[in-house]
């Protein structure tokens, strides 16, 4: 046998790798690392090799309560912490959050009898689990669960575990909570007891605070009377501890002054880019899509060239915003912080289990301006916790009211869509220096991307991802107060530093559109890509039926764009009409020129119908022109299966939509409105009727 030199080695260890990486599809290198590396964990008193087990998380660190959360947008996640910070204050109890993707489940069989497990649960989607609590979801629901001492679905395995559920949900959406519903169901059929009520707040009626606390009240006394709770007087215990560091100067090279990760602050970004790390993407191209000067809808077109970020036709785009500059400079200045905002801090968790929402060290200015949802809406909770941080007994009083009077909050607040940093100013003008930022960053979540339905075609154009946005704005009657989208005023100044202007002000707010130490140099957007099922059949002579008024035409443009092209490839393309409606045909008729070039590629095969709301002295919106054309979308329905999406507004338009197709199907059919309804409910659970809507 011939001896193997060196080159010989070297060549077999190439393909030794090479085997490795392909059979698993980088499994040991494809991992998001922890978006803060270093800083990060230090900061959260986290050790490297972090166990997945529970119930060893929780002997560690001496607590006898986890908070679990399934969270898309952060909702419930804050949810969860207020919970925990409650349980923990009231009540005595030693409480965690846990991050559902963060633990294993099969040893919940293991869950000592004197603990408790709390799950909030927000519901995705139509009826599905968030991101980070499908392998949960999927486990607790599944037929053939098997724990870790080796009980079954009959052998009732968590006998032992009390836990307590809330939902998050919303009810224009067909599968209203059914995340919590089915868990709730799970557990309870594996053995489990649940104490007090499964509570569902509700996001499409707007009540989902009110219904949070009226929940929680009923919750703890019988959770107290079950477990021997004993309530206590609530005093503030700080989770983070906060040390100005006079040692630090914010231009330091380890200062992060808004960078969302280590590599971020190195000025290197790798991918994977995703939920915890963003790709720094150039614009392209902006443009505006309206004709009229009082509102605003972009068209941008983003370059993911080099990123590795993929996209199919109907996904989302991610957004990372940063808040105005308007609204930090309020916010520092109540707090009493605006002489230090770029003194240098460093924020450590006081509790094993508490963590750090954003890396340090890092500035006040930074924290507020790229981690802090200070534009979100305010709870009742959150006044009545800052309450006795009040400059003056009078605000003081009037802090406790608006805690606890319903009706006097929702008057002074809700209506008003107030910020925390604009009740503060209405309360007491005189800062409120006595607030401990540690409450400031515990009740405030941390800020979120916002996601915007692709309006382009992978097929088309797979290194450029098309956005189309309405540029925000809530007009609240009887007040002074206009509410600003946050992240699409930040892409209208973008749009606006594109085309030339040095300074940007749309609508008065200014950005740092330059990014943290100038990395996004007012062209560039932070970004990542979430998947979804919203997609065009897989056959493309199938025909679709699409309804999409307003910018809810964004993903249609892209399904339209596909089709085109596989006309123009030679390929049969099924009959593919489109619903569109907006205000006037010379105001917001988004893609007019556009439609009309696709035409030509698609011929009959394309049909656009049109509905303008103002220009006929009856309004005329979406659903009826689907009612004038109710026999060609039944027989497309019936004879030739089409699919049929929607697009937009979930409250009102997506379910006039919905009653308007059963209406025509009993029509067209000669059924009951009933049997109508368990049509489209067939429709819905075998992917025909698919929506991509938002409240």
């Amino acid at each position: 046998m011939a001896q193997l030199d060196s080159l010989d080695l070297i060549v077999l260890a190439v393909l030794l790798v090479g085997t490795v990486a392909y059979f698993t599809k980088g499994t040991y290198w494809g991992i998001p690392k922890d978006p803060y590396a270093g800083s990060y964990a230090l900061a959260n008193g986290h050790k490297s090799g972090k166990t997945r087990n529970i119930l060893e998380k929780m002997d560690e660190s001496e607590k006898n309560c986890v908070v679990f959360y399934g969270s898309q947008t952060g909702t419930a996640e804050d949810y969860a912490s207020r919970l925990a910070k409650e349980g923990s204050s009231r009540f005595g109890l030693k409480t965690m959050v846990a991050d559902l993707e963060d633990y294993d489940y099969d040893n919940l069989d293991a869950f000592p009898a004197d603990k408790l497990a709390f799950f909030v649960l927000a519901t995705y989607g139509e009826g599905e689990p968030t991101d980070n609590a499908v392998d949960f979801y999927e486990f607790v629901t599944g037929q053939d669960t098997s724990f870790s001492n080796g009980g079954g679905l009959e052998d009732r395995p968590l006998e032992n575990l009390k836990f307590v559920a809330f939902g998050l949900g919303n009810n224009t959406y067909e599968h209203y909570n059914s995340m919590v519903r089915r868990v709730n169901e799970a557990l309870l059929r594996l053995g489990a007891s649940r104490i007090g009520k499964a509570g569902e707040g509700d996001d499409g009626a707007g009540t989902m605070e009110e219904d949070f606390l009226a929940w929680k009240e009923p919750m703890w006394a019988e959770l107290s009377e079950k477990i021997g709770l004993q309530e206590r007087e609530a005093v503030y215990e700080p989770i983070f501890g906060i040390t100005e560091r006079d040692d630090m100067n914010a231009e330091a090279d380890e200062v992060y002054l808004g960078e969302p990760n280590k590599n971020h602050l190195e000025g290197s970004q790798k991918g994977p880019y995703n939920s915890h790390n963003p790709f720094i993407a150039p614009i392209a191209e902006s443009r505006e899509v309206f004709t009229v000067r009082d509102r605003n809808c972009l068209h941008m077109e983003i370059d993911v060239r080099g990123s590795n970020l993929t996209y199919e036709t109907g996904d989302h785009i991610a957004v990372w915003p940063t808040n105005a500059g308007r609204e930090v400079d309020r916010f520092v200045t109540i707090l009493g912080l605006a002489e230090k905002r770029h003194n240098v801090i460093s924020v450590k968790g006081l509790d094993p289990t508490a963590r750090v929402p954003f890396p340090t060290p890092t500035t006040y200015d930074a924290a507020i301006r790229y981690h802090m949802e200070i534009c979100g809406p305010v709870s009742r909770q959150f006044i009545s916790s800052l309450a006795p941080f009040a400059p003056s007994d009078a605000a003081k009083a009037e802090m406790t009211r608006l805690g606890n009077d319903k009706d006097y909050f929702s008057e002074k607040i809700s209506q008003q869509y107030l910020n925390i940093a604009q009740v503060l100013e209405r309360v007491d003008i005189n800062k409120w220096t006595n607030i401990p930022f540690s409450i400031m960053m515990e009740e405030i979540k941390k800020i979120q991307p916002r996601y915007y339905s692709i309006s382009s075609s992978s097929l088309v154009q797979k290194d450029r991802i098309s956005i189309t946005a309405v540029v925000e704005e809530i007009r609240v009657p009887g007040s002074d107060n206009i509410v600003k989208g946050v992240t699409t005023n930040y892409l209208l100044a973008l749009k606006q530093k594109q085309h030339g202007d040095p300074h940007p002000d749309p609508h008065g707010l200014t950005y740092a559109i330059t990014g943290p130490r100038n990395k996004y140099d007012g062209i560039h957007v932070p970004v990542h890509i979430r998947h979804s099922n919203f997609k065009l059949p897989s056959d493309p002579s199938k025909p679709i039926i699409m309804v999409g008024p307003g910018s809810g035409v964004a993903p249609f443009r892209g399904f339209v764009q596909e089709r085109a092209a596989q006309a123009k490839a030679g390929e049969k393309v099924g009959q593919t009409i489109l619903f569109f409606g907006c205000r006037r045909s010379t105001e917001d008729y988004l893609y007019k020129e556009e439609w009309e070039a696709l035409k030509k590629d698609l011929g009959d095969a394309f049909t656009l119908i049109t509905a303008f709301s103002r220009e006929t002295a009856k309004k005329v919106y979406v659903q009826h022109r689907l009612e004038e054309n109710a026999t060609l979308v039944n027989r497309l329905l019936q004879e030739q299966k089409a699919n049929f999406y929607v697009c937009g507004d979930a409250a009102n338009m997506a379910r006039e939509v919905s009653t308007m197709l059963v209406k025509i199907i009993s029509e067209q059919r000669g059924v009951s409105m009933e049997k109508a309804e368990d049509v489209v409910k067939a429709m819905r659970s075998s992917n025909q009727y698919q929506e991509d809507v938002w409240s």
